[in-house]
């Protein structure tokens, strides 16, 4: 899966958003765990039904799991969730 997931990273990069790939052989339960100690605000899994799918399972640090979204409507959530703190905090802060 890490081809796919680096693919949808670059994309996310290109649109100006901030991503990485935890490529480690830890258990998912352990790099999810991990990511809510460092804040990571979403965190996705992606899994062999997700990539057929075109689909990621969208997980919020504050709110849990959201659920498999499409890939499209994720990227468009977040852009504009970007956009509307944008607005509200144009200096970033």
């Amino acid at each position: 899966h890490i081809e796919w997931c680096n693919a949808f990273k670059q994309r996310l990069v290109e649109a100006g958003v901030r991503a990485t790939v935890d490529t480690r052989s830890e258990k998912t339960g352990k790099k999810i765990a991990e990511a809510q100690i460092a804040k990571v605000p979403y965190m996705l899994v992606i899994g062999d039904r997700d990539i057929e799918n075109g689909t990621v399972a969208v997980r919020q640090r504050e709110r849990g799991d959201l659920g498999a979204k499409s890939v499209e409507a994720f990227v468009s959530d977040l852009l504009a969730e970007i956009a509307a703190r944008d607005i509200h905090h144009p200096s970033g802060v």
